[in-house]
């Protein structure tokens, strides 16, 4: 499983990885061969305190559905939204869950006394969906949920830019007339394809809006059926831009709306298509087909994180401790 990338996981004991969410935590144990031993979720807290106890209970938790100890782990990665200071273990700005400013990695390992290492959580997705993928070379993660992100893993290392923002696509503007972004610019990326945008575009009653907007298309309703184009439209432009500026060879799409299932697949494949009829040169990449949809609910996310946690020496850690 963990051949693609240069992570030795074989003949360590159990990693563990934490995706933290806003509202809950998705957790798994990962053997020596990289093979997942448990599995659960758990909800997050809200507050710096609460986050730090949340990732605690979350560990003990998953040793006890995987029937082993603390003292089995040799590591602990988590994933979490916000800016990280992957060194140090620093998350900033996680807003949706109530941090501005949390030495994480320090806390959570003094507690639990394992060594733990921090990672945004859409970069931990990108290393997970390449090892699961098994993809060498470039591959990039685009992620569809409420807002959109992306991460890029070359060669089996997290990508990150000269400061840390390579592969964040969704607050490009590709419509400077188009509807106001949160980040405070019209027309981003973020703004066509993202499931809290098009909620608020839909702004109709609904648990899954996103899901009504394609059911309701399907039915003939205008509306609905302009704001589809726009989600297609906006994944498209994720993709041409994740291709056309890092030359990526895969890109994998992850992330809530992936429980559209081939009706997402099938429209951005299609808007890839078409925005390229008139240009021979963007026929010639082929970019319909580079794009895969990760399966719903895969735990590409936590596992990104336990990968994370085994490719940090354990003096490294103590030391930001």
């Amino acid at each position: 499983m963990t051949a693609a990338i240069d992570v030795d996981l074989a003949g360590r004991r159990i990693r563990v990885g934490l995706d933290v969410g806003g509202t809950k935590i998705d957790a798994v144990a990962v053997g020596p061969e990289g093979e997942i031993l448990a599995r659960l979720r758990r909800p997050t807290g809200w507050g710096e305190d609460a986050v730090v106890v949340s990732v605690v209970e979350a560990v003990d938790a998953l040793a006890a559905e995987g029937g082993f100890t603390r003292s089995a782990i040799e590591s602990v990665g988590v994933g979490i939204p916000g800016l990280v200071d992957a060194d140090t273990g620093r998350v900033l700005h996680a807003v949706n869950l109530g941090v501005e400013s949390l030495d994480l990695a320090g806390l959570a390992g003094r507690q639990l006394g394992i060594p733990v290492r921090v990672e945004n959580d859409v970069k931990a997705a990108a290393l997970g969906a390449a090892v699961l993928r098994g993809i060498e070379g470039s591959m990039a993660y685009l992620n569809l949920g409420t807002g959109v992100a992306a991460g890029i893993v070359v060669d089996g290392t997290i990508w990150r830019g000269a400061r840390g923002t390579a592969g964040e696509v969704g607050h490009l503007s590709v419509d400077p007339n188009g509807r106001l972004c949160g980040c405070g610019q019209r027309g981003c990326i973020e703004t066509f394809c993202g499931g809290g945008a098009l909620a608020r575009a839909w702004d109709r009653p609904g648990a899954l809006p996103v899901r009504d907007i394609l059911d309701s298309a399907d039915a003939g309703d205008e509306h609905a059926m302009a704001l589809r184009a726009d989600l297609f439209h906006g994944g498209a432009a994720a993709v041409r831009a994740l291709v056309l500026s890092a030359d990526v060879e895969r890109v994998i799409i992850g992330g809530g709306l992936t429980s559209l299932g081939d009706r997402l697949h099938a429209g951005i494949r299609a808007a890839l298509r078409s925005g390229a009829e008139a240009s021979a040169f963007m026929r010639s990449l082929h970019l319909d087909e580079r794009i895969e949809l990760l399966p719903a609910g895969s735990p590409a996310a936590a596992f990104g994180a336990a990968v994370v946690g085994a490719t940090t020496p354990t003096k490294e850690i103590v030391s930001h401790g």
